[in-house]
């Protein structure tokens, strides 16, 4: 342990301040001497030794009564590796402008407050330590850790399976582990927010698998730097948050990841420029099975690769004309209802009944045929009363599906859709019972019929004969009163016949879609 003759002035200073919480400067008040990039050569009367802190932290120092110790020191360069891995520190520590040699260890401590702001740092592990207070780390730069115990990959920032009674305080911060991971948080668990506000930056993999944000996560303005060419920007897998922003410019070159991510409120992506992974490859955002209240993709900008949204739920979905790429995953996607913004809108206008043709191309981004993102389009219409759109949306899902089909089903498709549309048009279905009864009605006129028995009968009349062809329930005694020696206008009768109960059918499934919404 050093004792008090061994320590140098700038270390003799922070010793009498301790006690009482006192703030120790070491910083000239020239901009020029006091950037933090250059601590490494500061001299002597500004260096003070990592063991002199932990020392301090550790209880060297007999705490003044009527007085809160706190060890607070600006402008300091940090000379030997901050070890305390373990400890247990009821001090809270607040250190600014300082330059470190060497690592900060704080792997199963337990502390209070940690305060390190504008400072220059070679990583920070904090694995399964136990925070209370707040984590702050605003305006500094860390670095990856050469080597990390619990990956392979180097880490700038580890709190995995750490715990925060506080928020942890990113905005600003530059997390730097090209390669690696910039924050490796796995199993993090909070009682306040993670906040990564403007200027703040991510070189590396940002990992919050499983994380418990019950404050939110903010990284409005955020730029985040994916490891490689492939590589993931942020990764929220299985996450547990009340809110997650990332908007206001935020920016991922890399894939963001939210599978099975739950967020009790809202998910918002408003003004976001989401580049996916250099090379191309794989997903801009994988969002599968993620659940969500308020969804708000309303990007800056079209995405650079595919959107994956199979399985994920969401009550709300907010969209802008930069919201898909070519290729959109929505398989098993459901939502409650859909906002457009149009351009210079801004968000929050309802969809008009003329984007059905639009949302009709969205979905037929998605690879291969699905029924189920129509089903859910036409529900969420049905839902808001436009029953003609759900109806505009069903005929459009049969088309695609017709495309799946052998040539002889397809063949059958193009009729069914000339003729009735599938069902969904029952007035194509009328138009076309009317072009028949005309048809029938002048060439049956044009000759008279061979009465079927002896007798009085109702005399022959060609309209009423025509539609007693083509209604195919009960009758209007035409039909069987009389027969057609011309082979001719016998097959027109059956081809009445046919055609009859097929458009019948199809009239009164339209009719019936009208008066019992599905």
């Amino acid at each position: 342990m050093l004792s008090y003759d061994e320590l140098t002035s700038p270390e003799r200073e922070l010793w009498d301040a301790f006690p009482e919480g006192r703030r120790v400067d070491l910083r000239t008040g020239v901009p020029e001497d006091d950037r933090v990039a250059e601590g490494g050569q500061w001299g002597p009367g500004r260096t003070v030794r990592a063991a002199l802190i932990m020392a301090l932290l550790l209880g060297a120092n007999t705490t003044q009564p009527g007085a809160v110790a706190c060890l607070r020191l600006a402008g300091a360069r940090i000379s030997g590796r901050l070890n305390l891995a373990g400890a247990r520190i009821s001090h809270a520590l607040w250190l600014a402008d300082c330059w470190f040699e060497e690592s900060v260890d704080l792997l199963g401590a337990s502390t209070q407050t940690l305060v390190i702001t504008g400072s220059r740092v070679p990583g920070i592990e904090a694995n399964s330590a136990r925070v209370e207070g707040n984590l702050d780390l605003r305006r500094s730069f860390v670095e990856s850790l050469d080597s990390s115990p619990f990956n392979h990959r180097s880490t700038a920032l580890a709190l995995s399976d750490a715990r925060v009674t506080g928020g942890v305080l990113l905005s600003g911060a530059e997390i730097s582990a090209p390669g690696g991971w910039a924050v490796a948080a796995g199993g993090l668990v909070m009682e306040g927010g993670f906040f990564c506000n403007g200027g703040f930056v991510a070189r590396g993999e940002v990992r919050l698998l499983g994380a418990q944000l019950p404050g939110g996560l903010f990284m409005r303005g955020a730029r985040l730097e994916g490891p490689d060419a492939r590589g993931v920007a942020l990764a929220l897998d299985n996450a547990v948050a009340s809110t997650i922003n990332l908007s206001d410019g935020f920016t991922a070159n890399g894939t963001v990841r939210l599978r099975g991510a739950r967020i009790s409120d809202d998910l918002t992506f408003a003004g976001a420029v989401l580049n996916g992974p250099p090379d191309g490859h794989g997903p801009t955002l994988a969002a599968v099975r993620m659940q969500a209240v308020d969804f708000d993709l309303t990007l800056a900008r079209p995405p650079s690769g595919p959107v994956d949204l199979r399985g994920a739920q969401v009550s709300y979905l907010h969209d802008n004309e930069h919201s898909w790429p070519d290729v959109v995953e929505l398989d098993g996607f459901g939502y409650g209802s859909i906002k457009m913004a149009e351009a210079g809108e801004r968000p929050g206008t309802v969809v008009q009944r003329d984007s059905v043709a639009r949302r009709v191309a969205w979905i037929r981004r998605s690879p291969g045929y699905n029924p189920q993102p129509y089903e859910q389009l036409a529900s969420c219409y049905r839902k808001a009363g436009h029953d003609d759109d759900a109806r505009r949306v069903l005929l459009a899902k049969q088309r695609h599906r017709r495309r799946t089909l052998p040539a002889a089903a397809r063949a059958w498709g193009h009729l069914l859709d000339a003729t009735v549309g599938y069902g969904y048009r029952p007035w194509l279905a009328g138009v076309w019972l009317l072009a028949l009864t005309l048809l029938g009605t002048l060439s049956f006129g044009a000759r008279t019929p061979h009465p079927v028995g002896q007798g009085a009968g109702a005399p022959f009349q060609p309209l009423v004969y025509t539609l007693d062809l083509l209604i195919p329930i009960g009758g209007l005694g035409q039909r069987t009163a009389w027969y057609w020696p011309d082979a001719g206008l016998q097959w027109l009768a059956y081809l009445l016949i046919t055609f009859g109960w097929v458009l019948t059918t199809a009239v009164i499934a339209g009719v019936t879609r009208t008066l019992q919404k599905n």
